[in-house]
Order: C-alpha cells, then structure tokens, then sequence
C-alpha cells in the first residue's frame, strides 16, 4: 500500500511521503490562491474550490481565510456555509451533508499521533474520518476531534470540543461536549 492508501484506510502512515508532500503543497498553492480572491469573482472562487475539493461544494460558501491540508478528503454538501477562518486537517475523509452552517474558527481535525513519543518520533501518524450531517450547525470556535460523527439537525455550541459522536437532533456543549437536550424536529 502507498502512504496515501494507509493515511486513507486509517493505519499508521508516513506523513513525509513524497506523494503526501506534494499533495499537501498543490493544496497550499491552491489554497493561497483562493483565499486572496476578490469577493466579487464568485466564479473564480467556485473554480478553484472544485479544484481543491474532493467532491460537492455546489451553491457552498467558504469565507477566507480557509485552511485545510490535501483538499481532496472533503466532501462538502450543497449550500453549505463555511465562515472565516475555518481549518480542515483532511488527513482521512471530511464529510459534510447539505445546508451546514458553520461559524467562524471552526476546527476539523481527522489526524492522529500516538501517545506513545518514540513512536511519535519515528514519524508516524494515522487518522479516522470527520462525519457530518445535513443542516448542522456549529457554533465559533468549535473543534471536531478525529472519528466524531455528528448527526442531522444538531447544534454543536460555541467553543465546544466534541471528542463523541453526536445523535441526530442533539445540542452539545462545553469541553468535552456533552448533550443538554434534544432538539425538535419539524414535521
């Protein structure tokens, strides 16, 4: 297997991989690109999110500055909206459903380093799938940690760092990110 297939599959790979490094550099001048376009060349900014993503983004926004470290592990819903400042470690698969809104700050981290130094030090590392569904909402300054899962129609607070998977019509918050209800749902 190549690095890319491990770093994928969620075994431990080698992040300073030839094929990784460029892979992270062609995202880098991508996105150095994007985040210096003007705000009125919304066809430019369309352009070159299809280049850098790895599936949808159809009628999506994503506000400058946006950082992310390959592009092509985000799968991105329609309509979604993704505010400033926003930084997406797409080391294993970023799945987002249709109708997100995401407030400014917001942190999806799928990479893993093991505890153990020695190994830290060898150079690897792994990582595990983001999964989020349709018309979520997070809340500034939220971070998502490596395998969390957060389901339809939940509100993930301001601040919150969701270390579990979130059911579906749930609000989380605080740190770790705990449930404090269920929402309604619309018939």
């Amino acid at each position: 297997m190549t690095e890319w297939e491990k770093m994928l599959a969620g075994d431990p790979y080698r992040s300073a991989d030839l094929e990784l490094v460029a892979a992270r550099e062609r995202a880098a001048r991508l996105l150095q690109r994007y985040n210096r376009t003007d705000p009125a060349d919304q066809a430019d900014r369309a352009a070159l999110l299809g280049e850098l993503l790895g599936a949808g983004g159809e009628d999506a926004t994503i506000m400058p500055v946006f950082a992310c470290d390959y592009g092509a592990n985000i799968r991105l819903g329609k309509r979604a909206f993704i505010n400033y400042n926003c930084v997406f470690l797409d080391c294993a698969p970023i799945e987002i459903g249709d109708d997100l809104q995401m407030a400014p700050a917001v942190q999806l981290y799928t990479a893993l380093h093991p505890l153990d130094a020695e190994t830290r030090r060898s150079g690897l590392e792994s990582a595990r799938p983001i999964r989020i569904g349709n018309d979520v909402w997070i809340g500034g300054g939220a971070i998502v940690l490596p395998g969390v899962s957060i389901g339809d129609r939940s509100v993930i607070a301001a601040g919150a760092v969701v270390t579990r998977d979130v059911a579906a019509d749930t609000l989380v918050a605080g740190n770790p990110a705990r449930p404090l209800r269920r929402l309604a749902t619309q018939a």
